[in-house]
């Protein structure tokens, strides 16, 4: 499946300070993500008959030009079912059509498959690019760097569980919604884990030491400069608290934590 894509300057914490749109096949074809018009992605949607608009999650610096192009095209706007009030009040407008993970889009002869991918957002979605081709994976991987999975409402758990679901799946490439393509994508995945993982290590090692308050367990978790970003990392220590309580090791009430009494 032909498959294109074209970096939008946007309002956007990513370090690259830009979201890329795509284009997914030709007539007809879909268009996933459009954060902001710009000539190029103007030119490129009218080069194609873009009969589908839809967007991998709802944050702001995925949805900006989701009306425009829809009204445009006068192409068919899906939404997450059950996602229904978070995707008008995103991006503007009602969709005319839900999909669900396992709805299928066809293009011709090829299809897209949605693949539920929450963690980052609730309502977070994956497309198959054709039969075990490769995935536009959205937020959920970065080809350097991490992704941000904070708290109210990102689910780490929901997390490690889709990066594990998409390495057991092992396409050919990650299409990410931020920074250039992933052509190894298992060994992101793992890189993407491991990270995860030793971060949690470093949250739990903070609250056996003794630290108790989010900015106490943020302080001992973290070694490196937050300036800019302390924000986001607070929210990530949040996250992995209410992973770690979930799963009985540790106590916390949203305000204080402890060492689970069964460690």
């Amino acid at each position: 499946m032909n498959v294109v894509s074209r970096s939008v300057s946007v309002a956007t914490r990513a370090p690259s300070g830009e979201t890329n749109a795509y284009l997914l096949g030709t007539d007809p074809a879909i268009l996933v993500d459009p954060a902001a018009r710009t000539e190029d992605l103007d030119r490129l949607v009218r080069e194609r008959n873009v009969a589908h608009v839809l967007v991998t999650h709802t944050h702001p610096d995925h949805v900006g030009a989701v009306d425009a192009y829809a009204a445009e095209t006068d192409a068919t706007v899906w939404a997450r079912y059950g996602r229904v009030d978070r995707f008008r009040d995103a991006t503007g407008r009602s969709p005319d059509r839900t999909f669900a993970p396992g709805t299928t889009i066809r293009l011709g002869d090829e299809r897209v498959r949605v693949l539920d991918a929450p963690g980052h957002a609730p309502d977070h979605v994956a497309l198959e690019a054709g039969r075990d081709g490769p995935i536009l994976c959205g937020d959920c991987a970065v080809r350097e760097g991490s992704v941000v999975v904070g708290a109210p409402e990102g689910d780490m758990r929901a997390y490690v569980t889709t990066l594990r679901r998409l390495w057991a799946m092992d396409p050919p490439a990650l299409y990410p919604g931020h920074g250039r393509e992933i052509d190894d994508p298992r060994a992101t995945l793992e890189r993407l884990l491991s990270h995860r993982a030793r971060r949690e290590e470093r949250v739990r090692e903070a609250v056996d030491e003794g630290a108790e308050t989010l900015d106490e367990i943020l302080d001992g978790a973290y070694e490196k400069d937050l300036s800019g970003v302390r924000d986001l990392a607070r929210a990530t220590v949040a996250a992995h608290l209410e992973k770690l309580a979930v799963e009985g090791r540790v106590t916390w009430d949203g305000e204080r934590a402890t060492p689970s009494e069964g460690d």
